[in-house]
């Protein structure tokens, strides 16, 4: 039973695929502690009195923000498989009219 049209089923599919692509390599990227993405990371304001607890604190952000995006590329499977089963009820509505 078709809830959705098949162009939004078919964007969905899409949207769907390279948000899985796009959030999978951050996470890769966050994970490997990445210089580029250190400007994102949610550290504590305010004055570093300790190295070690910097330190330690950056490893806890990074690998946060990597599960972070692993999570959120998990819910796009999700939408991906409800898009894939509307485009196929929507294609299977069209051929059996």
């Amino acid at each position: 039973m078709p809830v959705c049209g098949p162009k939004l089923s078919l964007c969905g599919l899409i949207m769907s695929i390279w948000g899985i692509i796009q959030l999978s390599l951050m996470g890769v990227f966050y994970y490997i502690h990445s210089v580029a993405l250190a400007e994102d990371l949610p550290l504590p304001e305010g004055e570093i009195k300790d190295p070690a607890e910097f330190y330690n604190d950056v490893d806890v952000a990074y690998t946060q923000n990597a599960y972070n995006c692993w999570i959120a590329a998990c819910l796009y499977v999700v939408t991906l498989a409800i898009s894939g089963h509307q485009f196929w009820a929507n294609s299977r509505s069209s051929l059996s009219v």
